[in-house]
């Protein structure tokens, strides 16, 4: 005899999320939601990108049902992963490598995975027979966004971030799609007003209109999805990010007194906490790598970081940093990618160093 399906609740599903440590929990219906249809506009205006995956997974991404029929509902999850630390870098800081703090403590895959799958094995044996569900942070084709909007988690600012009223923007986003019948959560009104701080903060204008972002232009996307060269017209914008960026979050209002995380998984790692671009250049490769383990700067790999440390440099360093630069031995800074880079910020601190003197 087939065991009978219990019914779970909303409530239930959300106190049980609470306890696993996830910081915010709703409901989305799984239907074909008005904002899911405005990804083929994006794609189309080829704000995508060299993310072909973004293309490769287009129909699957414009509903669930295409990744799992039977569902009925998507149970978002949002972490927060602010800490008690400086609120940010200071631009006037020289020297120190700008790194987007969601990569400062361990890989967020990796902790939400573990506490994701914690609360889909407990659906499964409260549920029973007959449960489905998929799960996913941040890998899947899932458009988590649109979603945390309808499960009344936030709504989706002009800089694109999801935004908590009471919390602000600083969350991990996660979701289980799964077919048991649950009551959604009522959406989220947009809070964003007449504000365009987001907008007028962005170093490379790749917030191109409200609520729209280029991720060609997107410093995010430069120091990490693209695998080549950055290119040279860009270069400059980069300042001294070395991994990601915050601006666009920094400058929100609704960021200004935000919610702090306690959990130690976010802390600061060993060599990320503040670290001077010249010292993380002189790391060795396999010091870098060891750097990476476990984090979420993974992504970008010790090549496209060597990449942009370089930039960095070239943009914020002493004229004397082309000496640090020029020397390096490692295996990947003669890497014709990197060397391009080294090049260029060479030249750039030597015209500086010329610049300086005649002044």
């Amino acid at each position: 005899m087939a065991e009978a399906v219990r019914t779970v609740t909303a409530g239930e599903i959300k106190a049980r999320a609470r306890a696993l440590g996830f910081d915010l929990c709703g409901i989305a219906p799984a239907v074909d939601l008005p904002e899911l249809r405005f990804l083929a506009e994006w794609l189309a205006r080829g704000c995508a990108g060299e993310m072909a995956y973004l293309h490769r997974s287009a129909d699957r991404r414009r509903d669930v049902r295409h990744v799992l029929p039977s569902a009925r509902a998507v149970i978002v999850l949002a972490t927060l992963y602010n800490v008690d630390r400086s609120y940010s870098i200071e631009r006037s800081d020289a020297g120190k490598a700008d790194i987007a703090r969601y990569a400062w403590g361990d890989d967020y895959h990796i902790v939400i995975g573990h506490r994701l799958d914690g609360l889909i094995a407990w659906l499964g044996a409260e549920a029973g027979q007959g449960f489905e569900a998929r799960g996913y942070v941040d890998t899947g084709p899932v458009q988590e966004r649109v979603y945390a909007r309808h499960a009344g988690l936030g709504w989706i600012g002009k800089n694109t971030c999801l935004i908590n009223p009471d919390r602000g923007s600083w969350f991990f986003l996660s979701e289980i799609i799964c077919n048991l019948d649950l009551t959604p959560d009522t959406p989220a009104l947009d809070q964003c007003g007449s504000c365009t701080r987001c907008l007028d903060a962005c170093p490379t204008g790749a917030l191109v209109e409200p609520y729209v972002l280029d991720s060609t232009r997107c410093l995010s996307y430069l120091t990490i999805e693209l695998k080549g060269e950055i290119p040279a017209a860009q270069r400059d914008g980069l300042g001294a990010h070395a991994y990601g960026c915050d601006i666009c979050q920094e400058v929100c209002p609704w960021n200004f007194y935000p919610a702090v995380s306690q959990d130690r998984a976010w802390t600061p790692r060993p060599g990320l906490d503040v670290p001077r671009l010249v010292d993380l250049w002189r790391l060795a490769d396999d010091e870098l790598r060891a750097l990476l383990k476990g984090s979420a700067m993974k992504r970008a790999g010790v090549r496209r970081l060597r990449r942009n440390l370089a930039v960095a440099i070239g943009n914020t360093g002493e004229p004397g940093d082309a000496d640090a630069l020029r020397e390096h031995q490692e295996p990947t800074c003669g890497d014709p990618l990197v060397a391009e880079h080294v090049r260029w910020a060479v030249a750039k601190l030597s015209r500086d160093r010329g610049n300086q003197e005649s002044a």
